[in-house]
């Protein structure tokens, strides 16, 4: 009973962009429906990008109605970052925070909690961390 009355239990959109063919479920063959991961390949740029969060991730969440966001905000994805191999810059991070801040406002009363998954290239993490906090404060 009392295992029970502490298990959580967590229901949601989990949406990733992926260097394929690194990772696993990296778009080909989604581990459950509420998985929504973008394969994309090496040096895929920011317009690309855009492009999925706005046909892919944020119809996911319109039709899931999530009460707040989870982000894990990995920043690998930077061109001077080697281990994702990716081509996004500050300005892409950016966006996709206010699409997602903006998203939170609109149909989460604005809850949204980030925390920091990746980011190898220490210049790069820091100028992309600066970025996503300056997008999620609207300032």
């Amino acid at each position: 009973m009392a295992r029970e009355y502490f298990r959580w239990r967590f229901s949601g959109v989990d949406g990733r962009i992926l260097s394929a063919p690194l990772y696993p479920y990296s778009g080909t063959k989604p581990a459950s429906a509420n998985m929504h991961n973008s394969a994309v390949s090496a040096g895929t740029r920011g317009d690309k990008i855009r492009e999925l969060v706005d046909t892919r991730w944020l119809p996911a969440l319109q039709a899931f109605r999530p009460q707040a966001l989870f982000i894990s905000a990995g920043f690998d994805a930077h061109y001077e970052d080697d281990m994702a191999s990716c081509g996004l810059v500050e300005s892409d991070f950016a966006w996709i925070t206010a699409r997602l801040r903006d998203f939170a406002q609109e149909h989460c009363q604005g809850r949204v909690i980030s925390m920091l998954e990746g980011g190898y290239a220490l210049s790069a993490l820091a100028r992309s961390v600066v970025a996503h906090v300056r997008a999620l404060a609207e300032i």
